[in-house]
């Protein structure tokens, strides 16, 4: 979602705390209108815009509800349009594009009360069948046992953040993040050189979740927002919580090649391997701990100084 320089830590009475249940209940949308329109409520992402990856999730239990469960969701496309407001639920409208022999494909469009449109995308859905298979080898990662959590890192002081970073990551997560090359931003902090644009990160949901496979496909593109915009920063010694660039996730891709399950430890592999324009380009694969590839994404976003 659009994301501004003053994004910063803003607890709203009116949203779910960040935790798993909390989650749970993000996901569990309710009908209105009609049998194709649903609506959502917001988690606390503690920034004065809903989080990309929030929307991401709801609309694919949206567009869920109106597939059988026997083909789940294999891609998806979406835009976003405005950056949402937290306080506010968000109404998603689902169109039967096609149900066809094999695949289904659904256009779903969230919105807010005065907004045409937040948020939109086309979901593809398809049945497993056999076929020919191969994937990318996961890149050689110390195990997320040998990681500390973030949390772990502040509390200790091993790791020297922006206030607005900490306050973020000290608040209660439901998603267990252990960031493998976590030495590398802390340059970049302080307005010292960057890094080469690639990172990896551990996820595991905190809690055991259900054995339901389109919440765990939701709650994937939940967690495929995460660190996009900040793996394309990392070579000129920026980040999201800096204050001093105009980000903003433009689009976004999600590919499920495999089962796939949120509450085992998931590998996500990123790189920015462009930017120029005033936009960026990134893209990650999720690895199980199999090193099976499960997911792919891609995603453009805004990088835009003040000035420009």
């Amino acid at each position: 979602m659009p994301r501004t320089p003053d994004d910063r830590h803003l607890p709203t009475p009116e949203t779910h705390r960040n935790t798993t249940a909390s989650l749970l209940r993000m996901l569990d949308l309710t009908p209105v209108a009609d049998p194709d329109t649903f609506e959502g409520q917001n988690v606390d992402s503690g920034r004065k815009r809903i989080y990309g990856g929030q929307v991401l999730a709801q609309a694919v239990i949206a567009a869920s509800r109106t597939v059988p469960p026997d083909r789940p969701i294999h891609s998806l496309h979406g835009y976003f349009l405005v950056g949402g407001n937290p306080r506010l639920p968000v109404t998603y409208a689902v169109e039967r594009l096609r149900d066809g022999g094999s695949f289904t494909t659904r256009r779903v469009v969230a919105k807010q009360a005065g907004v045409s449109a937040l948020f939109a995308m086309i979901g593809s859905f398809h049945g497993d069948e056999p076929g020919l298979s191969h994937g990318s080898d996961m890149p050689v990662t110390p195990a997320p046992e040998d990681i500390d959590p973030i949390e772990t890192l502040l509390q200790r002081g091993d790791i020297a953040i922006p206030d607005a970073m900490r306050a973020y990551y000290s608040r209660e997560l439901p998603i267990d993040i252990r960031i493998v090359d976590l030495g590398k931003f802390q340059p970049g902090f302080s307005g010292g050189s960057g890094h080469p644009a690639r990172q990896r990160i551990w996820f595991k949901a905190k809690a055991p979740l259900p054995d339901e496979p389109t919440l765990h496909h939701a709650l994937l593109a939940y967690v495929s927002d995460f660190a996009l915009v900040e793996t394309a920063l990392l070579p000129h010694g920026k980040m999201i919580f800096g204050g001093d660039m105009q980000l903003a996730s433009l689009d976004h891709a999600l590919w499920f090649h495999r089962p796939v399950r949120l509450d085992d430890w998931l590998l996500y592999a990123l790189d920015s391997p462009t930017a120029g324009g005033g936009r960026g380009f990134s893209r990650g694969s999720f690895y199980n701990r199999n090193g099976e590839l499960v997911a792919s994404v891609a995603q453009e976003l805004l990088m835009r100084s003040p000035a420009t």
